[in-house]
Order: C-alpha cells, then sequence, then structure tokens
C-alpha cells in the first residue's frame, strides 16, 4: 500500500529530535542543524538524504518511483513518489536518511528500522 503526505508526517514524528522548517513550497527537516528530508505537498514526493550508491540504485531499480535529485559530497539525495512507495520501504529510507545526519551518540539510541518498521497510524 503507497504512502501518503500524513504516512510520511507519522514515520518522522517518530524520530528522534527532528526540527520541522515549513516554507512556502515545502517544508525540511533536520536533526540537530542537519537536514536529511524535504517534503513538497504540490507532487506529494519527498526528498531524502542516501548515500551515493543508494540513490543510483534505487533509481535504477525503479525510475517510476525514485529520481535523483543532486549529489554532494558523497551523498545522493534521491525524490520520492509517496504514491509508489511502501510504508516498510520508505521507513527504511527515511531512518537511513536520519542516520546519515544525527550524531553517532543520538543513533545508539534510536532503534534500527530496518529490523522493525514503525506501524504507520
Amino acid at each position: 500500500m503507497a504512502v501518503g503526505s500524513e504516512g510520511f508526517f507519522s514515520l518522522v514524528r517518530r524520530l528522534a529530535e527532528v526540527k520541522r522548517l515549513d516554507r512556502r513550497e515545502y517544508s525540511a527537516f533536520e536533526v540537530r542543524g542537519v537536514k536529511f528530508a524535504y517534503h513538497w505537498p504540490r507532487t506529494e514526493t519527498v526528498g531524502l538524504k542516501q548515500l551515493l550508491s543508494e540513490q543510483l540504485a534505487l533509481v535504477a531499480e525503479r525510475p517510476d518511483v525514485f529520481e535523483p535529485q543532486y549529489a554532494i559530497a558523497g551523498f545522493g539525495w534521491v525524490v520520492v513518489r509517496l504514491d509508489g512507495v511502501e510504508a516498510d520501504e520508505l521507513a527504511e529510507l527515511l531512518y537511513e536518511a536520519w542516520r546519515l545526519s544525527a550524531p553517532e551518540q543520538l543513533v545508539e539510541q534510536e532503534p534500527d528500522w530496518a529490523s522493525a518498521p514503525p506501524v504507520l497510524g
């Protein structure tokens, strides 16, 4: 089942120390001052920080759901169409984006969503 914006927000709320910054066209999400995700309500898409290798693999595997946003310093941001991604896959990608941005001590306190994705709701 595809995930909508509310499902995305539900997943974000489960992560520690996330700050939401609302702008006119989008919302940005950061952990301790480092951005890891964006949400564009008009297109029902999110941008997530990933390793460059993961960005390339996602886009190659399912270009109808994932597209490259940009790459910088070894990270490849990927645009995710919420209507094409399952909740468990989005949870895993979102956790990874957060993990790549959060301080190590904070990451150690959070569960690994890859082994037990949270239930939406």
